[in-house]
């Protein structure tokens, strides 16, 4: 699929350029049909049009099933890195240009490389708190450091291997990715028993067939270093991470990490989408083929956006997190559920269901 349009959209696609910054990017805002588009920024060296399309198509399915009054956007940023004096200017002057779009038809929100910091320096740009979710609690947000995002894949996650025959208890898991989704996903996963036995970052991973630690992870990534560098589990490559022979493995990171190099490797039973579109359409057709239960991202990462509609209702943490697990589990029981019923791909049936809301 391009950003050429369909019946969905997009309804916009602004790029943007500072040439005193260099600073470049993009906002696609694909359907406004349920709400005003919803879907964070993302912020990488090699953001595409494309990419930010696509994860505004997800965003736009995603927020129609978790039945919430949002429709689906996405921004992009191309970031190579820098100081946070740098990184503060580079989100203010995108803040700037895509102003007259905020509040009424795109509501921002953290992505891979943009969290409360980065929203509360948006709404300090355009001088209005309803331009982003995801904000510092002083200023009336849910920061997604609250782990919404990774707490709704770990209840996807459980739902998956139920309905797979799999006791979470001991299940093991490989998670690709250890940022703000995969470290609480870790988290609440071990806290319901699970084995995580491998982690990956964008250099390497590490393997430890009894279980991985999470303070020893964190205490290298806080230190700056790769997971390839940590003391405790074995060093692997990334290609060994996904050919494991794990319960579940979980997408984490960033776009298209199962792609065609590796697709064949992949021995996981269920694989729960944690990042934004971690493989194209056709390779997870082709995955769901061999027998892998797939769970899609626009309802295993919904979390966020549905801690995002929490906030923008003025709710708390608790009420948050219980709302995320309502909506997160009774969509993954219908989608699943139906998928083995009728033997359709969990995507087609999800779509479906997303389709009668949206057309």
């Amino acid at each position: 699929m391009d950003a050429t349009g369909d019946r969905l959209g997009p309804e916009y696609i602004i790029k943007v350029y500072d040439p005193r910054l260099g600073m470049g990017g993009f906002l696609v805002i694909d359907n406004t049909k349920l709400g005003p588009g919803k879907g964070g920024i993302r912020m990488t060296p090699d953001v595409t049009e494309e990419e930010v399309f696509r994860l505004a198509r997800a965003m736009t399915y995603k927020n129609a099933l978790a039945n919430i009054p949002f429709g689906g956007a996405k921004g992009g940023i191309i970031w190579k890195s820098g100081s946070d004096a740098l990184k503060k200017k580079f989100v203010q002057s995108f803040a700037q240009k895509i102003k007259p779009f905020l509040v009424s038809r795109y509501v921002a929100g953290p992505d891979v490389n943009s969290g409360e910091k980065e929203m509360a320096w948006l709404v300090d740009a355009v001088g209005d708190k309803r331009s982003a979710t995801g904000k510092p609690k002083k200023l009336g947000g849910l920061p997604h450091e609250l782990g919404s995002t990774g707490f709704g894949v770990a209840e996807t996650a459980k739902v998956a291997a139920k309905l797979k025959g799999i006791d979470m208890a001991g299940a093991t898991i490989a998670i690709d990715g250890f940022g703000n989704v995969g470290s609480f996903a870790f988290k609440f996963l071990k806290n319901a028993g699970a084995k995580i036995v491998a982690v990956a970052d964008r250099y390497g991973a590490i393997y430890d067939g009894g279980g991985l630690s999470e303070k020893d992870i964190k205490k290298v990534k806080s230190c700056g270093r790769s997971l390839k560098e940590c003391a405790n589990g074995k060093p692997i490559s990334r290609e060994k991470f996904f050919s494991l022979a794990v319960d579940i493995l979980i997408p984490a990171s960033v776009t298209d990490v199962i792609n065609e190099s590796n697709k064949e490797s992949i021995r996981a039973k269920i694989i729960v989408e944690g990042a934004n579109i971690p493989m194209r359409e056709n390779i997870e057709n082709e995955l769901w083929r061999r027998g892998i239960m797939i769970v899609p991202d626009i309802i295993a990462n919904a979390g966020g956006v549905i801690s995002s509609y929490a906030e923008y209702m003025g709710y708390g943490p608790e009420k948050m997190f219980e709302l995320v697990r309502q909506k997160i589990n009774f969509t993954a029981n219908s989608v699943l559920r139906k998928s083995i019923q009728k033997n359709i791909n969990p995507r087609a049936v999800a779509m479906e269901l997303a389709l009668k809301k949206l057309v």
